[in-house]
């Protein structure tokens, strides 16, 4: 693998690898006229006039270099369309209506049932792609449109598939308490006596996540699922409070869960509680925009203490989007979190989410993952809410997108 060196870099990094949590979300580490090398896929060195027997050489005159982002919460597998369903939404349907009447997430399940494993890994692979181009260089992908043994397996093979052809890290997630399958009056039972244990010998110790909501899975199947797949060896994770609050952060919190994700509807007691411990939480403000106009309360979260991740939601019904920055910008805005938080919560809080000690920051011996953007001020990151100023993204060392030369003046020789 040839070297990769970037010269003239300002470089904007969290400090260390690992959940910063409360006020070390801010620990954000600057510098100017930085080289950094790139080697065997991983942060060789980073310092000042370095020298190595390098084939591509990129002058960043100046811009800023950043970690690879890490978008820690999507579910980018799918098949068919919701635009129809989303215009309803525009006419004043309510999505747990929707939702109940056999739309929203039952209407991607039945089309993802109809969908081959390839034409899953396809349609996936064009969708990473897209996050590529917008700067993510590692990406969670969760089942969970299948509802049943046979085909969720098939959306994990095919979640496995379209990472092996991508040029950045995949990690998946088998989200098998997605929903309620209204057709199978033994469905939970099933989920946790059959679905489970076939992931288990299929994938080993991945995440196991639930939809903990009115309408989906409710707080005491949810603890039997988490309860079996913990004993199993899974971490879980779980979806909690996006529109009512049941009771959900309590129980994640006080069985180590790694992520409790949503929070919108998330009281200030809960958010405290879920602060005070080593569980982080996970925004997801897309779904604001797109859905209802609610957030969760990040700058709570943080001024209790806690470890807060931003991440995308991409999927076909409430949160059609591509990118990591679009996100962290609608966290600033409305969420509460500084242009430096927000930074450290799309790098290496959302790779700690993930268990990827080595990804989301620049120190050497890290992942080889990187955006040069077409700036010199990281702030933009979070302060544009249009096409991100990406100029080149590395992965594992080597570069994987780079904007044509019009739009950029990145010297590769």
């Amino acid at each position: 693998m040839a070297e990769l060196l970037i010269r003239n870099a300002k470089i904007a990094t969290p400090t260390r690898s690992g959940l910063h949590r409360g006020l070390a979300m801010r620990d954000v580490e600057r510098r100017e006229g930085v080289d950094v090398l790139f080697r065997d896929g991983i942060v060789a060195e980073a310092g000042v006039d370095l020298v190595g027997s390098t084939s591509i050489v990129i002058d960043a005159r100046g811009r800023v270099l950043v970690p690879g982002l890490v978008d820690c919460h999507t579910h980018a597998c799918w098949a068919g369309s919701r635009i129809d369903e989303w215009e309803r939404k525009l006419a004043g349907a309510d999505y747990l209506e929707l939702l109940r009447g056999g739309g929203g997430i039952m209407a991607t399940v039945r089309a993802v049932r109809e969908a081959s494993e390839g034409e899953l890994a396809a349609t996936l692979l064009a969708e990473l792609n897209r996050m590529l181009a917008c700067g993510t260089t590692t990406a969670e992908v969760k089942s969970g449109y299948g509802l049943g043994t046979e085909h969720e397996l098939k959306m994990l093979r095919a979640i496995v598939r379209a990472g092996d052809s991508w040029a950045g890290r995949v990690v998946p997630t088998a989200c098998i308490g997605h929903a309620i399958d209204g057709l199978d009056s033994a469905f939970v039972d099933r989920t946790i006596a059959e679905t489970l244990p076939a992931v288990t010998e299929a994938f080993g110790p991945i995440a196991i996540d639930a939809y903990c909501e009115e309408g989906a899975w409710s707080l005491d199947d949810c603890v039997r699922l988490f309860g079996a797949a913990a004993d199993a060896g899974h971490p879980c994770r779980v979806h909690a409070d996006q529109f009512n609050e049941l009771g959900m952060v309590d129980h994640a919190v006080g069985h180590g869960f790694v992520s409790v994700d949503h929070l919108e509807a998330s009281s200030g007691d809960a958010i405290r509680r879920l602060g005070a411990t080593d569980t982080a939480g996970v925004v997801l403000p897309v779904c604001g925009v797109h859905l209802d106009g609610r957030f969760a309360d990040g700058r709570s979260l943080v001024d209790a203490g806690g470890g807060l991740a931003i991440a995308t939601n991409n999927n076909p019904g409430s949160a059609p989007c591509h990118s990591v920055p679009m996100a962290m910008a609608l966290a600033v805005r409305s969420v509460g979190l500084s242009p430096d938080e927000a930074l450290v919560a799309a790098t290496s809080n959302s790779a700690a989410v993930l268990g990827l000690d080595r990804v989301g920051h620049l120190s050497p011996g890290a992942a080889g993952d990187a955006v040069l953007l077409d700036a010199e001020d990281d702030r933009v990151l979070s302060y544009g809410l249009g096409p991100p100023p990406i100029a080149a993204v590395v992965c594992s060392g080597e570069v994987a997108w780079s904007a044509p030369r019009s739009d950029s003046d990145v010297a590769l020789s």
